[in-house]
């Protein structure tokens, strides 16, 4: 009688245990993808143009409308996350396969986020790919996926979007699939 009462106890603590761990404040929406040098991270900073932020540095008097568009160069820039303590993390990948993260952080250009994701230190240079994102530390996290939306909104609907991209089309078409002329894949 007294095991099983003890047993029970125990059970009812490992699922009092689960339903904390896995209750939604706070949690983690990043996926671990197997990188080398990977860690999930949690990352809260302001979203910057990166060739802005390189340029003007520490002094904020070196930016001209030139280097920093008001808008973070309207999507056309690669933008990354300035954390409170300084430091600059290009933000190089979203959810989707060969994007990058633009698409997800324009909107929130010179705005603070709070980034959910994968942080690469490789020793070469450290990465952040953004899985999701939210402006409120209450609110859930919103998924980094808005470039295949918008991309099929502008090119129709693909099953590989990289395949049917008519500038990925272009650029090959051009330069060959190795971006080099003239060399090609053996058979």
């Amino acid at each position: 009688m007294i095991q099983t009462e003890t047993r029970t106890r125990y059970a009812i603590a490992a699922l009092a245990g689960l339903a904390i761990l896995a209750a939604p404040h706070g949690a983690r929406a990043a996926e671990a993808w197997g990188i080398e040098h990977e860690r999930e991270v949690k990352l809260t900073g302001k979203v910057v143009d990166l060739l802005c932020a390189l340029r003007i540095g520490s002094d904020p008097k070196a930016a001209d409308a030139k280097d920093c568009p008001p808008d973070c160069g309207g999507g056309r820039r690669q933008l990354g996350l300035l954390t409170g303590a300084g430091k600059l993390h290009p933000a190089v990948k979203a959810n989707a396969d060969f994007a990058g993260a633009t698409v997800d952080l324009a909107p929130y250009c010179g705005r603070t986020v709070e980034v959910d994701g994968l942080l690469i230190a490789n020793p070469a240079a450290t990465l952040l790919m953004v899985q999701a994102l939210r402006t409120d530390p209450k609110a859930a996290f919103v998924k980094a996926d808005r470039f295949l939306a918008d991309w099929a909104r502008q090119n129709g609907k693909a099953e590989e979007w990289f395949r049917a991209d008519p500038k990925v089309k272009a650029a090959i078409a051009a330069d060959g699939v190795f971006g080099i002329r003239g060399l090609e894949p053996k058979p």
